[in-house]
């Protein structure tokens, strides 16, 4: 029995949702060190908004294929301080229309994922729009607890709590 929850802890999934946000960090560093600490693993996930209506659909497919491309590099750099962190290539999502909406769609469908983990945003701005609609009634279309993270832990009392 022990074996088979110690098994379990090793497939946990952290899933971090890159937005450009400054305080994505703080979630990128605490999915990586609870995914290094428990023998899990870290994915990273990028929403592009859908390619804006254009006269003529081949300046569309080029502005959706320069976005994708874009995104991929994006999430190839994060990447290489997941690596740094975990030892492990983190695992990569990108897709296509409303952030909320394929956020839920993603970890519905991805069985492999175990946890959202959130950075919130203590600014005058406010936590965000997606932590906004996560910690209202957008919670109850996932089926995976939540993390949220604020911006103002520093990396050390991030890691002391990992």
């Amino acid at each position: 029995m022990a074996k088979k929850k110690l098994d379990a802890v090793k497939e946990r999934v952290f899933l971090v949702v890159i937005d450009a946000s400054e305080e994505q960090h703080h979630a990128i560093r605490y999915a990586c060190k609870r995914a290094a600490s428990t023998g899990g693993k870290v994915a990273l996930f990028k929403c592009l908004s859908p390619a804006e209506f254009q006269h003529f659909a081949g300046v569309a497919e080029i502005m959706r294929t320069e976005a994708r491309e874009n995104a991929e590099k994006l999430l190839r750099q994060i990447g290489k301080t997941v690596i740094e962190i975990t030892g492990q290539m983190p695992v990569l999502y990108v897709r296509e229309g409303d952030a909320k909406e394929e956020l839920v769609n993603l970890i519905n469908e991805e069985k492999i994922i175990s946890i959202l983990v959130l950075a919130v945003s203590t600014g005058s701005s406010g936590p965000g729009p997606l932590v906004s609609h996560v910690t209202s009634r957008g919670a109850l279309n996932f089926r995976v607890p939540i993390t949220l993270i604020p911006d103002t832990m520093s990396d050390e009392e991030i890691d002391a709590l990992t």
